[in-house]
């Protein structure tokens, strides 16, 4: 932590934030993993074993390669590094195979990765009109994103202890939004169609991708060019009902992306509305993660990061946003404040009712259907937003 206090008053406060979180991430090395750990050291093994007209029919484990090609190249690429740990784990016919050397190698290969999604957070603060800057560096716009996303609680436990390689693909997600914002359009659409190829959920996004585009590159002829802020409320456009119908885990999917699009643009656009709708999105969303962590040694620690997470939050933004109206309105603060008792009845209330083993599904229903309100009421009230804002070209100037 002295390191950290050294670095941050010398003006490294991006670096000391990144190593910070490094250390987090490998103190999470020994947590719990689920499945996908063993879904991709099976895609190890069949890259690295089988020839390239083999890797889509190998069916020996029931985790089936079902990602695009360059994500079964990026497998491939890590699995030469794998030979080196435990020869082993690449091995098609050692199912749930996960020695300490294999373990080591996953976690790290999610946290060496993690690597773009630090350049592409670093690129985006560089986007940031620095003109709302506090005095103080914990009160600067960019200071403020750099935390919120590269300390973000749901990629933490999904990447991190759940186990996945969201970082790494948010990373060209952020990237791609970067170059937008930087006007370089041709770049921006290239890492988004790279990202396709590695992850086909992406693929809800590309509307919102090529109506911006054809906007702002193709057809600019005598009309205003749009700020790229203008795309991040549109993404997320099919979000609201999916924790109804598929679930926590995939609206975690989702739900980082989305309020990652609405941190930099209540960032650029410098609006208390939007600091309270990224508010209500992340914590909900981030809530809605809990049931992926089932496990007791869990228990404690995803709820003191998302606390940590969710306080920093709104102090942050309710620092910079001091002098306009509170982030909350009564309704919002009481949903808010309802997340607690929820949590309580789930975890050690439910357990020990007679219920537990008839109704066992109560808790995740009661999770899914609670964060689904406030995540819909978000899109809601961000569309909302969005349709009753006055155009860009006649607001002030930030």
């Amino acid at each position: 932590m002295a390191a950290l206090g050294i670095a941050m008053g010398g003006g490294n406060w991006f670096s000391a934030l990144v190593l910070g979180v490094t250390l987090l991430k490998c103190l999470l090395i020994p947590t719990y993993h689920s499945t996908d750990f063993e879904v991709h050291r099976n895609w190890l093994a069949i890259t690295h074993s089988l020839p390239i007209s083999q890797w889509y029919y190998e069916a020996t484990s029931e985790w089936t390669l079902d990602y695009p090609p360059f994500f079964a190249w990026f497998e491939y690429a890590l699995s030469h590094v794998a030979k080196h740990f435990d020869q082993e784990m690449l091995n098609v016919h050692n199912l749930n195979y996960a020695s300490s050397k294999t373990l080591l190698f996953q976690r790290f290969s999610v946290i060496f990765t993690d690597a773009l999604f630090v350049y592409a957070v670093h690129e985006c603060c560089k986007c940031i009109d620095g003109k709302k800057a506090g005095k103080e560096l914990t009160e600067k716009p960019k200071f403020i994103l750099s935390v919120l996303l590269l300390w973000n609680f749901g990629l933490l436990i999904v990447d991190h202890i759940h186990f996945q390689y969201n970082g790494f693909l948010f990373g060209l997600m952020l990237l791609s939004i970067a170059r937008l914002l930087q006007k370089r359009h041709m770049e921006g659409a290239f890492l988004f169609a790279v990202l396709l190829h590695f992850k086909h959920i992406y693929l809800y996004v590309a509307p919102a991708y090529g109506t911006y585009l054809l906007r702002s590159y193709c057809f600019t002829a005598n009309k205003p060019e749009p700020t790229a802020s203008s795309l991040f409320p549109t993404l997320p456009f099919q979000a609201g009902p999916l924790p109804c119908i598929l679930g926590s885990k995939l609206l975690g999917f989702v739900q980082c992306f989305g309020q990652s699009a609405v941190c930099h643009r209540l960032l650029s656009v410098g609006k208390a509305g939007d600091a309270s709708i990224f508010l209500i999105l992340t914590t909900t969303g981030h809530y809605s993660l809990f049931p992926l962590l089932f496990t007791a040694p869990e228990l404690p620690i995803k709820i003191l990061l998302m606390l940590l997470f969710t306080i920093y939050s709104i102090s942050s933004l309710k620092t910079l946003f001091r002098k306009e109206k509170p982030l909350f309105n009564w309704m919002e603060t009481f949903y808010l404040l309802g997340l607690g008792p929820l949590e309580v009845f789930c975890e050690f209330v439910f357990p020990f009712t007679s219920w537990k083993l008839t109704y066992s599904f109560i808790p995740l229903f009661l999770t899914s259907v609670y964060c689904a309100v406030g995540i819909t009421y978000a899109w809601f009230k961000l569309y909302v937003s969005v349709l009753t804002d006055p155009p860009v070209g006649k607001t002030k100037k930030q």
